[in-house]
């Protein structure tokens, strides 16, 4: 056990100096102490510790825990566990590169500057908490706990994991229109 929690703190710990070298902030511009920021329009949205897309990381668990559960079953939790955490880290550090900040940009939040290192560890446990939920429910309440998230988010944010792909992927100007009020 203590090799894996040294593992994992190794883990994170590469992906905060890889956010620190690319000039990520530690924290909010702003120097504000609120924990969250709610409001994804505003120069405030990724800039703390939690926010709204923090859900979609909870989602990233969960579908990381169904995907390596499926593809690597005979491989020890902890190892799974720990190869969630590193695609994770993974993804935040991609998610931070300019071309990726960019595409944020064109597609929903022209104001969007990337993640602090505080909002990538939010999402991070975020995205651990999904993995050990997923862990310990059942195939089902997973499944239908990804819906519901899902449908909350379309309804409070217009936005959501799935769109939140679509639109880095290959963006549709009916679904910008839409996310943007328009």
């Amino acid at each position: 056990m203590r090799r894996t929690v040294a593992a994992a703190a190794g883990i994170i710990a590469l992906g905060m100096v890889a956010l620190h070298l690319m000039g990520r902030r530690l924290w909010c511009a702003c120097g504000s102490p609120v924990p969250w920021s709610w409001d994804i329009h505003s120069a405030h949205n990724s800039q703390h510790l939690v926010d709204p897309y923090t859900l979609t990381h909870v989602l990233h668990g969960v579908l990381y825990y169904a995907a390596l559960r499926l593809l690597l079953a005979a491989r020890p939790a902890r190892v799974r566990a720990l190869l969630a955490l590193v695609i994770e880290v993974g993804w935040e550090i991609l998610e931070n590169t300019p071309a990726v900040v960019t595409r944020y940009r064109q597609t929903m939040d022209a104001g969007y500057t990337g993640d602090t290192i505080a909002n990538s560890l939010g999402d991070i446990a975020a995205c651990m908490l999904g993995y050990l939920a997923a862990m310990s429910l059942p195939a089902l309440v997973s499944a239908v706990g990804v819906v519901a998230v899902e449908v909350g988010l379309l309804f409070t944010i217009r936005d959501s994991l799935l769109l939140n792909v679509v639109m880095l992927v290959r963006p549709i100007e009916a679904i910008r229109r839409w996310q943007t009020g328009g």
